[in-house]
């Protein structure tokens, strides 16, 4: 289900459709292309895409300039899969913490 969850975001974020039965692998490879071909044909949306997502700008840049040999959709795919995989994380702990199953209200 968490996979599932994470592509569903992506999908939503990205504005893609991306199968919700992918393994990481397939995700990663599936992404570093899309990236790759905003990177070739549309920086300007990939820029706003990886700022509305919240991808950390200097881990990117750090990244990039250590890994010159890396294909760069890669590393940043998996910047946004780790990234989507905080919030979802983030998410679930503070719906789990705020919401307790009992059926006082909390006021």
């Amino acid at each position: 289900m968490e996979q599932e969850e994470i592509i569903q975001t992506i999908n939503t974020d990205l504005a893609i459709a991306l199968p919700n039965t992918m393994s990481n692998d397939e995700l990663i490879i599936a992404l570093s292309g899309y990236i790759n071909h905003l990177i070739q044909t549309d920086f300007q949306k990939l820029v706003a895409l990886l700022y509305r997502i919240d991808v950390h700008e200097e881990k990117l840049k750090h990244l990039l300039i250590d890994h010159p040999n890396e294909d760069a959709g890669k590393i940043i795919a998996e910047l946004i899969l780790e990234r989507t995989q905080q919030k979802i994380n983030f998410k679930t702990q503070f719906l789990s913490k705020s919401f307790p199953d009992d059926d006082e209200e909390k006021w």
